[in-house]
């Protein structure tokens, strides 16, 4: 008989999205006709900017052509887009190297697989509240140890609250890896350049490796740059830590898929350039690569003219939010996030958790939230929505849940 992995069976039934997907497909079956505004999963509603149209029809046409028809590309990304992409950096006055940037198809396809490369023994941290895809991908390799009230036994939880600012403290010991997320998911708030400068230092004086997501860094509304866009803006960072950025948010690219993972030379974890070799090897051996056309339509949102579109379709979202902001603090709920990042973090009403205040607005609004029991122990009492539904949805969606909590 086939043995299957252990671990699997330790773990919930039902990842987080395909919990609500369930929940809404029961609503919309019971209220036909009724429609339902999601707020839920971060998928956005804005058409693909027009640079990258052109890009994606002239790359099409590439591969009808015997001169121009592209077969197998490098595992690690074509060279016109990691050089696309190394300039991105280098604008912001960050060197990298295109020999360290990898491209694939998510973000989320990068830091599930990454874990990979650790022994099955390491220290995992995370923030908490948290993007589950950090924690369930390390249960699934073994390192959840047994679910709990208070998550799994294996995971070490960084709470991250109102009361330290939803910044996470370095703690007394160090753990083997930490995941952090800036701007974070869910909590919508964003770590300063002291409070980064902080982890790199600490990561430099113990060994441990930072898997940092900077999937959001676009919606980063800075003047006075004291939010960093990217962890290798700290000195030293590109010897503890790995970067994992997306084209999903930033371009619109949900649909089409393709992101990185800059993984430098200089890591010291696991042996100075052990990671960036095993993640090269690992992507070789499982990975056939991002299609061309793909890869053609993101190394147009990185041209000037890309960039000036896709910043002007993030204000939309950036927009919705501070609708969001403003009709939910007019309500009288406590709101974090949404200035920095696409999030709202809010604190659920009326002594509510987070899956009755989630039922609440599905059944009284129409509205799909996330609970925010989902990211975690700290993420109980509060409930996440996302700013990338249209303006127009925004809007209905700002009145159905004034009238629903109003008429509660």
């Amino acid at each position: 008989m086939l043995r299957t992995n252990p671990h699997y069976a330790r773990m919930g039934k039902s990842y987080l999205f395909a919990e609500i997907a369930h929940r809404v497909a029961a609503f919309r079956k019971a209220h036909p006709g009724t429609g339902v505004i999601s707020m839920g999963i971060g998928d956005v509603t804005q058409p693909l900017v027009p640079s990258v149209i052109r890009a994606l029809h002239a790359a099409v046409d590439d591969m009808g052509s015997p001169d121009a028809f592209h077969g197998y590309g490098p595992e690690q990304g074509y060279a016109f887009l990691r050089e696309a992409v190394a300039l991105e950096y280098a604008a912001r006055g960050v060197s990298i190297s295109p020999d360290d940037i990898f491209i694939s198809d998510g973000a989320k396809c990068d830091l599930g697989n990454f874990q990979e490369l650790f022994a099955p023994d390491v220290s995992i941290a995370v923030t908490d509240p948290v993007y589950p895809v950090y924690v369930d991908s390390n249960c699934m390799a073994g390192r959840g140890g047994t679910w709990t009230e208070h998550g799994w036994s294996g995971i070490r939880y960084l709470p991250c609250t109102a009361e330290n600012g939803f910044a996470p403290v370095p703690p007394e010991k160090a753990p083997d890896v930490i995941y952090l997320c800036s701007p974070n998911n869910p909590t919508g708030t964003a770590l300063d350049r002291a409070s980064l400068g902080e982890w790199v230092r600490y990561a430099r004086s113990s060994g441990m490796l930072i898997m940092f997501d900077s999937a959001y860094e676009c919606f980063i509304d800075d003047t006075e740059g004291d939010i960093p866009h990217s962890i290798y803006e700290i000195p030293g960072a590109d010897e503890v830590a790995v970067e994992f950025r997306s084209f999903s948010k930033s371009a619109g690219f949900t649909g089409l898929r393709c992101a990185y993972a800059v993984v430098p030379a200089n890591l010291k974890a696991g042996g100075k350039g052990r990671l960036h070799d095993m993640w090269a090897r690992r992507q070789t051996t499982k990975y056939n690569g991002c299609p061309y056309i793909v890869q053609k339509a993101a190394e147009a949102a990185c041209s000037p003219e890309g960039r000036g579109e896709t910043a002007a379709v993030v204000n939309i979202y950036r927009n919705n939010a501070a609708l969001m902001r403003g009709t939910l603090n007019a309500l009288g709920l406590t709101v974090y996030g949404g200035i920095h990042a696409p999030y709202l973090w809010v604190r659920t009403p009326r002594g509510m958790d987070s899956w009755d205040f989630f039922q609440f607005l599905l059944d009284r609004a129409a509205v799909v939230c996330t609970p925010g029991s989902g990211f975690g122990p700290s993420g109980e009492g509060y409930a996440r929505l996302t700013a990338f539904s249209s303006p127009a949805d925004t809007r209905e969606a700002m009145t159905r849940l004034t009238d629903a909590l109003k008429q509660a």
